[in-house]
């Protein structure tokens, strides 16, 4: 704002210097003596000074040019044409800053000069109307326009401001409105069979025989991950309901180790290696990256035998590299078919520039997906 109210006021200055410059020049060009001519320059130099001041005396300033041209009529005889920049610019001030009553004054004012100078110099009623017209009445509609103009622009401005706020605020009750219809369907449908999921296998591992320790430790699996489900829900539910507090915060890379524990409880040996030098993702790419390596084990645990698998994180200087690499089981290692697994897990690297690759590796036994994210260098 500051360098805004500067800049006009170097402007107001160079406009007042400028007819300075022009009604002095008409002045010292004049034939009367040098006397009156000095006279007269300095009380034209004066006035036009004024014009530099701010909006609030335009109508003062417009007073003191229309004065001078009376003035100097009954002082020379009307010999010097003194002060007419000055007028124009104070007729257009007075339209342009005033408003009211002293807008209208101003107008009457620099008219009655005009009028009186003209009658005087024996000019008939036609001709002194087109000199009012000239000096008076023109610059201060110009005035007027100009501020009117910038005022209807300013109008424009702010009903399409208010216009696109209106549509953002559409927008946003819209998305609202679709996540509560989204949060609705998954509290009463998913939540309830997850729920039902993890008491029937208790349930069933409670009603089991002592001695049947691998189906219930594959029951306890399944509560186990059930519980873990309803988690993570949980968080979706609450983010969708634009609940962003820490207690909500998705899992990410600091929670792989429950993730690899909740596989291994499953009876899927599961290791993970980290290699390079750790550092740390922005909030997002760390939940991305938790979201793909759940994909990786999930699929694993599909479509692996019981070998297991190895998932490797490795960090270079400019990208970060999610590897998994497990045996196929009899009959899926050739499948043709891109799993829906594997579709999320590109469109998920695709939000973040990253490049998935996925197959079999040359001994046509093991199963191979990696993604790639590239990371600034810092």
């Amino acid at each position: 704002m500051y360098p805004i109210k500067l800049s006009l006021k170097h402007q107001s200055w160079l406009v007042a210097a400028t007819c300075m410059v022009a009604d002095g020049g008409f002045v010292l060009f004049s034939r009367c003596p040098p006397w009156q001519a000095a006279a007269v320059l300095v009380l034209t130099l004066a006035v036009d000074a004024l014009l530099a001041g701010p909006p609030k005396s335009a109508g003062w300033v417009a007073a003191v040019q229309a004065a001078v041209p009376v003035l100097l009529l009954f002082t020379t005889g009307g010999r010097i044409h003194a002060n007419e920049a000055g007028l124009l610019i104070a007729g257009y001030r007075a339209g342009a800053w005033l408003r009211g009553a002293p807008a209208w004054v101003s107008l009457g004012v620099l008219a009655a000069s005009g009028a009186t100078c003209s009658l005087v110099m024996g000019s008939d009623p036609v001709r002194t109307l087109l000199v009012v017209a000239k000096i008076a009445v023109l610059p201060w509609l110009v005035g007027r326009y100009t501020t009117a103009r910038r005022a209807y622009l300013a109008e424009l401005e702010k009903r399409s401001a208010m216009e696109k706020a209106d549509a953002e605020a559409a927008v946003t009750k819209a998305i609202t409105e679709e996540r509560s219809a989204i949060a609705r369907d998954l509290h009463d449908v998913i939540v309830h069979h997850v729920s039902a999921i993890g008491l029937h296998a208790g349930a069933a591992r409670l009603s089991l025989p002592n001695g049947d320790l691998k189906l219930a430790t594959s029951l306890r699996s399944v509560e186990t991950s059930s519980r873990a489900a309803m988690v993570d829900l949980r968080h979706l539910l609450d983010l969708l309901h634009g609940d962003k507090s820490e207690g909500v915060r998705q899992p990410g890379l600091d929670n792989l180790d429950e993730l690899f524990d909740r596989v291994r409880a499953a009876g899927t040996p599961a290791r993970l290696e980290v290699r390079g030098r750790q550092r740390d993702v922005p909030e997002s790419l760390d939940i991305t990256v938790y979201r793909i390596i759940q994909e990786m084990l999930t699929n694993a645990l599909r479509h692996g035998d019981a070998s297991g698998v190895t998932v490797t994180l490795e960090y270079a200087p400019d990208s970060l590299t999610i590897a998994a690499a497990n045996t196929a089981g009899a009959g899926d290692g050739q499948s043709g078919s891109v799993r829906r697994g594997l579709v999320g897990m590109r469109n998920r690297a695709g939000m973040f520039a990253g490049t998935t690759r996925y197959g079999l590796e040359p001994d046509g036994r093991t199963w191979r997906t990696a993604v790639t994210f590239p990371l600034e260098a810092s």
